[in-house]
């Protein structure tokens, strides 16, 4: 907890000081992030290409575990409970137990943590992670063998949308910190749509734009107190504060934006809840000097002064936990 008494200058040099690398995508190296982007239409240019090999190098070089490697199943476990704990939670919104015979898919696998849930607190009939990095899939490998897990690792080829499925063959496809890296959202969904079993289930994890992260660090603690990315927008802004400055693409959602995308691409879609990062629990005593100040953006202003708090202490907003990341269950609508 942040002591009482602390300025927020002061806190912030401490942070700087000491600074941990902030990571909210469990699955770092995305494989949809790769695909191209809006402003790029032509797939067959060289801009498109560039950016292409820029993506996958960034989360090849860049994962959830810091390229960590693991010694013992002990081990792997302790890190995966200590990181599900630090987003409160996130493990009762993206369950990886319940999967017993089931067909299951982590998109977007990164180095692994997620199948080691699944294949720990679970026992599929197929487990099968996908990521484009090489070395993410290395990493998972590794540790998927402390646990002598029977999971199929598959390198996704980054110029293509298509993933190596056939249609209708996934009883539960996880994704957890990917789709808000993808640049054609609707694309990436019709995809997860086309391979999950008309009777299957999707999980999912996106940025939440009704979230402390973005309304009070974002919006107070970056752009006034450190005067930083003030040439942004919000939402730019935030793009830099997630994933390292240099993640190439970051988006953020309002749940019922994201619901609305979600159901337009063919799915029934229910906002779960979001999970709260210790960071943002951390902060918030802050929201206190935000509100006071008069270049704090009024939407971002009234978005504090409407948090109440659960029994937890954890903050709520209109009903939801305030946190960043934002979880939704999706299955196939009935065709009509």
């Amino acid at each position: 907890m942040i002591q009482s008494g602390v300025s927020v200058v002061d806190w912030l040099k401490h942070k700087l000081m000491n600074r941990i690398a902030i990571t909210e995508v469990d699955v770092a190296a995305t494989y949809f992030a790769a695909a191209t982007h809006p402003a790029t239409a032509d797939t067959g240019s060289e801009r498109t290409q560039d950016r292409r090999e820029q993506v996958a190098e960034y989360w090849t070089r860049y994962n959830v575990t810091l390229h960590r490697e693991f010694t013992s199943a002990e081990e792997s476990l302790a890190y995966f409970r200590w990181r599900n704990d630090n987003y409160f939670g996130y493990i009762e919104l993206m369950p990886v137990a319940g999967q017993d015979g089931k067909i299951v898919v982590d998109f977007g696998c990164g180095p692994g943590h997620d199948l080691v849930g699944f294949c720990t607190e679970s026992r599929p009939a197929r487990l099968i992670g996908m990521d484009v990095s090489t070395s993410s899939l290395a990493e998972a490998r590794a540790r998927l063998a402390l646990h002598d897990a029977d999971c199929e690792l598959i390198q996704l080829d980054p110029s293509k949308v298509e993933l190596p499925l056939p249609t209708g063959s996934v009883d539960y496809l996880h994704s957890s910190g990917v789709l808000h890296h993808v640049t054609d959202l609707r694309a990436a969904l019709g995809e997860i749509r086309r391979v999950l079993h008309r009777d299957g289930l999707a999980r999912v994890m996106v940025y939440n734009r009704d979230s402390v992260w973005m309304h009070l660090f974002v919006a107070y603690m970056k752009r006034i107190v450190e005067n930083a990315f003030a040439d942004l927008s919000l939402e730019e802004a935030f793009a830099r504060t997630t994933d390292g400055e240099a993640c190439p693409i970051a988006e953020v959602y309002r749940p019922e934006e994201f619901v609305s995308l979600c159901r337009a691409a063919g799915f029934q879609a229910e906002f779960l809840g979001a999970a709260v990062s210790m960071h943002e629990a951390k902060i918030l005593p802050y929201r206190f000097d935000a509100v006071q100040s008069p270049n704090m953006p009024e939407a971002s202003r009234r978005f504090l002064l409407q948090l109440t708090f659960d029994e937890h202490g954890m903050p709520k907003y209109r009903g939801h936990r305030a946190g960043v990341d934002a979880c939704f269950l999706l299955s196939p609508a009935s065709a009509t």
